[in-house]
């Protein structure tokens, strides 16, 4: 935000900073963007560096900072559409052809990644880290914005961060009954839409593996390599872009064709969404290397089975998510 000026960040008071990450990716999850949850998170630290000296500890710094960014969300999401994924709005693929780029919507319109480094927490309980790095699969966060605001707020409240009803009726203001009522409604819509994700393992030694294979594949754009990689069914998906592609076949097609130019990109490993990630830097005009997108992957029985490639094309993504802005 730069409406209020509160002067650099480490300067706000140390008590607001070390909750960032948690409110950061409770926003993330609420907005489904990282632009979005970035300037939430600002607005809450401005609202509650305003109020700290009135706080009087009359609550727990931390339900009162939660508190503030529910509202924030809140206000945030008056009005808006939903966001979504590619094929959230097309029950069928498209060709692997120039032409299917020809359907582009603007940011605003879709999901958007953000990397486990700042929204996932770094230590604490292995059973809560994992349901904090399901929380934020692509699928599930995509999932949640088909609930209205409200509902959405209950059910990460409750079901991701495991606060109690009671808790969550003081926090928005109304009654436990409210809350559970909207809790089982939640609970329904996401059913309904797929939208609860199945609990993964870890990745093992073959899974690494597989990933070092995707990894030389695509940097020595050896497309025979690399589509043997993917799923039978796999599918990959390019916002802005409405298009999305299904099958090997039809993704190797666009990489040897409209895609061909992303010859000679390196890709930086990442972690984004609790899944293994690639930030894909794309040869430029004088010699080095731009921020091109970054490749999302979901691995299921030892292969690719999904990837979302969220393309930057100056839209800032790379910036808003801490990742470098050029690779020589």
């Amino acid at each position: 935000m730069t409406s209020v000026a509160i002067g650099p960040t480490d300067q706000l008071d140390p008590r607001l900073l070390e909750h960032r990450r948690e409110l950061t990716g409770y926003c993330y999850r609420m907005l489904g963007s990282a632009f979005d949850a970035e300037d939430a998170v600002q607005e809450t630290m401005v609202r509650a560096w305003r109020g700290l000296a009135d706080f009087e500890g009359r609550s727990a710094l931390r339900s009162w900072l939660y508190r503030i960014a529910t509202n924030v969300c809140l206000d945030q999401l008056s009005g808006r559409q939903r966001r979504a994924l590619p094929m959230d709005l097309s029950g069928s693929p498209w060709q692997p052809v120039e032409s299917s780029l020809a359907a582009r919507r603007p940011g605003t319109a879709w999901i958007e990644p953000m990397l486990d480094r700042q929204v996932l927490p770094e230590d604490g309980d292995p059973a809560e880290r994992a349901v904090a790095r399901e929380s934020v699969r692509l699928a599930f966060v995509a999932a949640l914005q088909h609930l209205p605001p409200r509902q959405r707020a209950v059910l990460i409240l409750r079901e991701v961060l495991r606060w109690k009803a009671d808790e969550v009726a003081q926090l928005l203001d109304t009654t436990v009954a409210s809350v559970n009522s909207a809790l089982q409604r939640a609970r329904a819509t996401l059913a309904s839409v797929g939208g609860v994700p199945e609990p993964r393992p870890p990745l093992g030694d073959d899974d690494r593996e597989l990933l070092a294979r995707y990894v030389d594949a695509f940097e020595r754009y050896d497309i025979d390599a690399f589509v043997r990689l993917l799923h039978e069914d796999a599918t990959q998906h390019m916002p802005p872009f409405e298009m999305w592609l299904r099958g090997p076949a039809d993704i190797g097609a666009w990489m040897l064709g409209p895609g061909a130019a992303c010859r000679d990109s390196v890709l930086v490993p990442v972690s984004a969404n609790g899944t293994p990630a690639f930030a894909q830097y794309k040869p430029s005009g004088n010699g080095g290397r731009e921020p091109w997108g970054l490749h999302v992957l979901e691995v299921e029985d030892g292969r690719i089975a999904h990837i979302s490639s969220f393309l930057d094309l100056g839209s800032g993504l790379f910036q808003t998510l801490g990742l470098p802005a050029r690779m020589d």
